[in-house]
């Protein structure tokens, strides 16, 4: 999971960032100095939760709110703020959570599990992912129609590595067995990854994937998944499994013989 910070008083930024990194909930805490600094990071990244500062110079936190809101609609939105004279707007954007400065540890810790917490509640049944027989995703009950099968296969490879970052040329190998990875097929695989967004964004969850430079992965706590609940000890979902996973796909066998052997 990510988490972004945005004030333009560095003391405050720097000990805001530094308590979220030892709250050790997050894989990655960025902070940033000024909005349009965000934004840019924004381009390749969905942070589950955005901690803003709203009296800043440009941009204030409440317009800034409103742009991530645009390029990534699940980023839960925390404002940081010396004024209370903000709370209503704040809350107009929907934000998760509003703390008063000087900020106390506790109740910044607070803030940020409470968001969390209701960003599982809210994606709990919004994104679906059928892996036991034939692989599927669902939003919100309508089955995803992917424009290539090579999309739908990556989309399905990044879930089976629940969460975990895969290079593009590791993706390759798994969707093209005995492919080589040349200057063709590199072009190939940057029209795949194309699809899958195009595909993800028209069916309104594009923040279920993560890009960045040259690599990429799903987040798992933004998809509900058999699997993902299977491993968890899921009563039903271990009831519901049958000795079938991600019947398409080759690569699927090694997880397939791991469930088997767990089943």
């Amino acid at each position: 999971m990510k988490l972004i910070c945005v004030d333009d008083e560095n003391l405050i930024l720097e000990l805001t960032v530094s308590l979220c990194e030892d709250f050790g909930l997050f894989d990655e805490v960025k902070g940033f100095s000024n909005g349009k600094d965000a934004l840019v990071y924004l381009e390749e990244n969905k942070p589950e939760i955005a901690l803003l500062d709203i009296d800043m110079p440009d941009m204030n936190g409440l317009d800034l709110a409103e742009r991530i809101k645009e390029v990534s609609p699940a980023t839960s939105i925390i404002f940081l703020t010396g004024y209370s004279d903000y709370a209503v707007d704040a809350f107009s954007i929907h934000a998760a959570g509003y703390l008063l400065k000087p900020i106390s540890r506790d109740k910044l810790l607070e803030e940020i599990q409470f968001a969390l917490s209701e960003r599982k509640e809210g994606n709990s049944d919004h994104v679906i992912a059928k892996t036991f027989g034939n692989f599927d995703l669902f939003v919100d009950g309508e089955n995803v129609i992917f424009k290539r099968s090579k999309s739908k296969e990556l989309l399905a490879y990044l879930i089976d590595n629940r969460g975990g970052t895969v290079t593009r040329a590791e993706a390759f190998s798994a969707l093209w067995e005995d492919g080589m990875y040349d200057r063709a097929m590199q072009k190939q695989m940057d029209v795949i990854i194309r699809s899958l967004k195009d595909t993800l964004k028209d069916y309104g969850v594009s923040e279920i994937l993560e890009t960045k430079s040259g690599a990429m992965r799903i987040v798992p706590e933004l998809i509900d998944c058999d699997m993902y609940h299977y491993l968890d000890g899921d009563e039903e979902a271990v009831k519901s499994y049958r000795g079938t996973y991600m019947s398409q796909y080759y690569w699927a066998s090694l997880t397939e013989a791991s469930l088997l052997d767990d089943y």
